[in-house]
């Protein structure tokens, strides 16, 4: 490995590559597309190459990896007190060539392809779970305008509507009735949804070392959590993210992420 050094602004589209060999200085610029960039990385020499965290970099830097390339993924907010003039694709690739030389900087660690894909069906699963939460909360909001108050609780919502629906005298207009029965259809198709996801993870997070060891932890696993399903979510959600905190030795718990540490 050379002392090369390769930013990259990380875009849809349109790549903006900064190549250094020395401490501050760039010895040449490119602007890549992205099946340029692709070959880009197969054709130079093993290099280190610095990208943002951001949209697509694991993808990005799983690539680079396997052409032979050392990676450094920069958290977004490491990076940006570098760059020093208006924000622009030459100013952030320039950035990220002065953020590399800070010492303290601690990286990102490059996801796997099924880290991803198990962030990705925490992220589907959350999507379906707020909007079956908007349909409930729509159908409450609607029946109390004729003076329906459904109890509270997201699981009492479908069974009062049923009810009320199979009651020609519970004082619903007929012109809501099919919309209405349209609604708890589809918030059963979702709440349908959340399961088969809620299966998948489950059954993702028994094989792997450190869901096993989450296991142990007060609230996620064991003792302490009194959703039982709740905890093959938990466990496999920290494995899906960049919690390196909980597997890395000298590394920082990072607090942006939902997780709270305390003590």
């Amino acid at each position: 490995m050379n002392s090369m050094t390769i930013a990259v602004d990380v875009a849809k589209s349109v790549f903006e590559v900064a190549v250094s060999e020395h401490p501050g200085q760039v010895r040449e610029r490119h602007r890549l597309s992205r099946g340029r960039f692709s070959r880009f990385l197969a054709e130079h020499p093993p290099a280190t190459v610095v990208m943002e965290a951001c949209g697509s970099a694991h993808h990005w830097a799983r690539e680079a990896q396997s052409r032979g390339h050392r990676v450094v993924l920069v958290p977004p907010h490491a990076a940006r007190p570098y760059v020093l003039r208006n924000q622009t694709d030459r100013t952030d690739a320039k950035g990220l060539l002065e953020a590399f030389r800070n010492d303290d900087l601690r990286p990102v660690p490059v996801k796997s392809e099924t880290q991803q894909a198990l962030a990705g069906l925490h992220r589907l699963r959350s999507t379906w779970v707020a909007t079956r939460t908007a349909r409930l909360n729509t159908l409450r909001g609607i029946l109390r305008e004729f003076g329906v108050v459904i109890p509270t609780g997201a699981h009492h919502v479908v069974p009062h509507v049923r009810a009320l629906l199979e009651d020609l005298d519970a004082g619903v207009p007929g012109l809501l009735r099919v919309a209405l029965g349209e609604a708890i259809r589809e918030v059963g198709e979702l709440e349908e949804r959340i399961r088969a996801i809620e299966r998948q993870l489950a059954t993702a997070a028994e094989p792997a070392l450190l869901s096993r060891r989450l296991r142990t932890v007060p609230g996620i696993g064991g003792r302490g959590c009194n959703r039982r399903e709740a905890k093959p979510i938990i466990r496999v959600a920290i494995k899906g993210l960049e919690l390196d905190w909980l597997t890395t030795r000298h590394a920082r718990p990072r607090l942006d992420r939902g997780v709270q540490i305390r003590g």
